[in-house]
C-alpha cells in the first residue's frame, strides 16, 4: 500500500553515512530537510544533492538550544503533514523509514529507543546506566526520541509546541509535553561520546532534560541511587549480584550485546556524586554553544 509523502527533519552541520542513507530511502514525494546552521557548514556547501534534499540554515538560536532552534525551522519548513524527526549519529537501515511510517499507521505517533554506545572511557562506564535511563527508562515511559520519531501535524497544537520549542533546550522533551507517544522496543545503537569532557557535558545536559520534564522521575533516581549505594554498603555481596544481573536482563531484553553490563555497579555508584555534579552545574556545553538554563522556559547562550 503506497504511503504518504514524508517530511525528514535532520539537523546536522556535516553531511554523513546517515544522511545518505536516509536520503536513499525517499520515495516519490518524500523530502529531506538538513537543518544546519549558517549556510558556511560543510554539509550547506555541497552541490550534489537531489531535489527531494534540501540544506537550510537555522541561524543563531536565541532563548533555545540550537538543535530546538534548527527543528522548530524545518517543522515550519515542511511540506507534508507526516513528519519524521532523525539524528545524524546512527546507522538507519533501508526500511528504516518505511518501517516507521508502517509503525504510525499501526499506532499514531511512534518512538524508537536509543543505546548509547560509549567511544571514551566515561561513556563506556557509564553505559549500564545509561541503558536503563536511556533505554529503559523510554522505552517504560513512551517517551519520544527525537532521533527516530514519527507523528503527523494533527496530533498536536503545532503552534503552542513551537512556540515552546523556541524557549527551551530539549526538542524530544518538549514534544512528549504536548503529544501522547508509543515508543517501540526497537533499538538504534548510537556513538555516543568521544572523549571525556564531551561524555561529562552530555551527562550534565541528560539530567537536566530530566530535571526539567521530568521531575518525579528525578527525584526516584536520586532515592534509587541512594538506595543501592546504602545496599551495596549492608549487603555487599548480594546486591552486587542482583544489580549486575538485572542490568544483564536489561540488556539481553533489548538485544545489546555488550559486556558493558558487568560496570552497572561501579557505574551506578559513580552515578551519585555525578547526579549530584549535574544538578548543580550551573552551565553546560551542547553542539559547541554553552548553556544556562534556569528553568523550563529561562535559556541564557552564553558567550
Amino acid at each position: 500500500m503506497e504511503r504518504p509523502p514524508i517530511s525528514v527533519l535532520l539537523p546536522t552541520t556535516t553531511w554523513t553515512s546517515a544522511c545518505r542513507q536516509v536520503a536513499e530511502q525517499l520515495q516519490d514525494d518524500d523530502e529531506l530537510l538538513l537543518l544546519c546552521d549558517h549556510e558556511s557548514d560543510p554539509v550547506a556547501e555541497r552541490t550534489d544533492l537531489t531535489p527531494a534534499v534540501s540544506v537550510i540554515p537555522a541561524g543563531d538560536p536565541d532563548g533555545c538550544s540550537g538543535k530546538a532552534n534548527a527543528v522548530d525551522r524545518g517543522m515550519d519548513r515542511a511540506s507534508h503533514d507526516r513528519i519524521v524527526w532523525t539524528d545524524d549519529d546512527f546507522d538507519h537501515p533501508p526500511d528504516w523509514l518505511d518501517t516507521l511510517s508502517a509503525d504510525y499507521d499501526r499506532h499514531g505517533p511512534v518512538s524508537e529507543v536509543p543505546f548509547f554506545r560509549g567511544e571514551d572511557p566515561l561513556s563506556v562506564f557509564l553505559e549500564p546506566t545509561n541503558v536503563f535511563g536511556g533505554t529503559l527508562t523510554t522505552w517504560l515511559g513512551d517517551i519520544p526520541w527525537g532521533g527516530s520519531v514519527i507523528f503527523e501535524r494533527d496530533d498536536l497544537d503545532i503552534e503552542a509546541f513551537r512556540a515552546d520549542l523556541r524557549r527551551t533546550v530539549s526538542d524530544d522533551g518538549t514534544l512528549g509535553e504536548h503529544l501522547e507517544m508509543t515508543t517501540l522496543k526497537r533499538v538504534r545503537e548510537v556513538s555516543a561520546g568521544g572523549t571525556v569532557r564531551e561524555s561529562l557535558e552530555r551527562f550534565v545536559r541528560f539530567i537536566k532534560i530530566v530535571r526539567f520534564h521530568g521531575p518525579a522521575i528525578t527525584a526516584f533516581n536520586a532515592l534509587a541511587l541512594l538506595a543501592i549505594t546504602t545496599a551495596l554498603v549492608s549487603f555487599p555481596l548480594l546486591t552486587t549480584v542482583g544489580v549486575t544481573l538485572s542490568y544483564g536482563l536489561v540488556y539481553a531484553a533489548f538485544g545489546i550485546r555488550r559486556w558493558t553490563f558487568l560496570l552497572a555497579v561501579p557505574a551506578t555508584v559513580v552515578n551519585l556524586p555525578l547526579f549530584a555534579y549535574a544538578l548543580v552545574r550551573r552551565t553546560f556545553v551542547w553542539g559547541g554553544r554553552r548553556y544556562r538554563w534556569r528553568s523550563m522556559f529561562d535559556v541564557e547562550i552564553v558567550e
